[in-house]
């Protein structure tokens, strides 16, 4: 049995090991290591256990090709990339308290007796309204969803990186643009969600330089 701390050396190990990879070598993840990868998403926890997002997994070359020109944080990725995906983030009008969406989660996904239903509906419904006063602005219910799409894209690089695996999370893209592309491709439903961030995995080309980071003072404060 593993002991603690071998675990752990190999969980730092993993983070030291990790780095935003520009370019990715031709080596393919194997099917059965990028399913694990996705699964750590899937697996990941969210505000409320709401699962806010949907991971677009593009393999398809010539969709690759069409996003390619509006994706600026990408155009070393994206040719390159054994697996390239797209964390979408719910649309704010499906992450009110009383939507479709949100009560299908309760009831179908989280399966809550209809007394706890309806008591974490009115919870979140406050939540929402008062507590972080994020209903009634359209921009600030979609980037907090997306924070949440930011769990996931954590733990699956942090996984590709444990298995030895690279990875590259990407924000610089036109968000505007790219869901057009996306929708005319039929591969986006607007109604329901928008693009939050992006993640090319692979295996490196190049080794990178040392990491650095601030000190453990400068980031850590005990209170």
């Amino acid at each position: 049995m593993q002991t603690t701390v071998s675990k752990k050396n190999e969980i730092l190990s993993a983070y030291q090991y990790r780095h935003a990879t520009k370019e990715f070598s031709d080596q393919k993840v194997s099917e059965e290591n990028f399913e694990f990868i996705i699964e750590t998403g899937r697996l990941s926890p969210s505000s409320f256990g709401f699962e806010p997002w949907k991971f677009l997994v593009i393999q398809n070359p010539q969709v690759r090709e069409k996003i390619h020109p509006h994706v600026w944080g990408g155009q070393r990725q994206i040719p390159t990339a054994s697996h390239f995906v797209i964390l979408l983030s719910r649309q704010p009008k499906d992450m009110l308290a009383h939507s479709t969406y949100i009560s299908e989660i309760m009831n179908n996904v989280q399966q809550l007796p209809p007394e706890v239903a309806e008591g974490k509906q009115k919870m979140y419904d406050n939540f929402l309204k008062v507590e972080f006063n994020l209903e009634g602005n359209e921009r600030a219910m979609f980037e907090w969803a997306s924070r949440q799409t930011y769990i996931a894209l954590g733990n699956m690089m942090t996984a590709a990186a444990q298995i030895g695996i690279d990875s590259c999370p990407i924000e610089g893209f036109m968000k505007e643009n790219v869901e057009e592309i996306l929708a005319t491709e039929g591969i986006l439903d607007r109604e329901h969600f928008g693009i939050s961030a992006m993640v090319a995995f692979g295996y490196r080309l190049h080794e990178p330089r040392e990491k650095t980071r601030r000190s453990t003072s400068d980031v850590i404060q005990w209170v």
